[in-house]
């Protein structure tokens, strides 16, 4: 996610006051993919500021992220951020939760980055004055606003990730979804990564492979064949998905 030449400012911690976290109740909740139940009768109140969820391949964990912003919709049971329903409220709860997807070219649709980043803000009602102020901003709080005219595809895959990460902070929203955020990072970029998502103020769930990366999470669901195998202290879930793995 980060080349060398390109450091965050959260990284030190500055901006690490906690922000208020959201409520994310999941209630039997059943999501159908591919003909297959991808989560089955899960039922989870994440209100936590750091939230894990690991698993193997297919477990449902990608799953679960895409059903609090609506993007895996919910088959059976209820889901609800904040008390808004997501089945109904879908843009409200978008507008507070950011979801970065483990490909950043998945979420990046205009050649130029500062366009990229207005145009995810656009249907929020701010004016161009202040679309364009929030998109400074996010740019400045991970230290890249050098990048606002440079084209896409003349971006590494990191400053893709990082531009990718600036337009979820420029809606500035209260919990930040991130799907295996580490899984194509060198050694040192992953370092960085954990600093900077340590210095987050936002709430944030993290699906991971990367355990490393969630040791000193407050909580840490383990996800198997889309059931909740295991809920608790991130050392005695680490533990419980490396014996079930082995």
């Amino acid at each position: 996610m980060f080349d060398e030449k390109t450091e965050t400012r959260d990284e030190g911690g500055a901006d690490a006051t906690a922000r208020p976290c959201q409520t994310i109740v999941f209630d039997g909740v059943g999501v159908e993919r591919d003909g297959r139940r991808a989560l089955d009768g899960v039922s989870l109140t994440l209100s936590e500021r750091r939230i894990g969820v690991v698993g193997l391949n297919g477990s449902g964990k990608s799953t679960l992220l895409k059903a609090i912003v609506g993007l895996a919709p919910v088959s059976v049971g209820s889901l609800t951020v904040d008390g808004r329903d997501v089945a109904r409220e879908a843009r409200a709860v978008r507008a507070a939760t950011g979801l970065l997807f483990q490909n950043p070219d998945d979420q990046i649709v205009f050649p130029i980055v500062a366009d990229d980043l207005a145009f995810g803000l656009k249907n929020h009602g701010w004016s161009r004055a202040e679309t364009g102020e929030r998109v400074a901003a996010a740019l400045a709080r991970l230290g890249v606003e050098a990048l606002a005219r440079r084209r896409i595809h003349e971006l590494s895959g990191g400053e893709k990730q990082l531009v990718a990460l600036a337009g979820l902070l420029a809606i500035e929203p209260k919990t930040l979804l991130f799907d295996e955020p580490t899984s194509q990072l060198d050694l040192r970029n992953r370092n960085r990564f954990a600093r900077l998502l340590h210095a987050l103020p936002e709430q944030a769930i993290v699906v991971a492979h990367d355990l490393d990366l969630l040791v000193d999470f407050e909580r840490v669901i383990v996800l198997e064949a889309g059931r909740v195998a295991f809920d608790g202290a991130a050392a005695a879930a680490i533990a419980f998905h490396r014996e079930r793995s082995a």
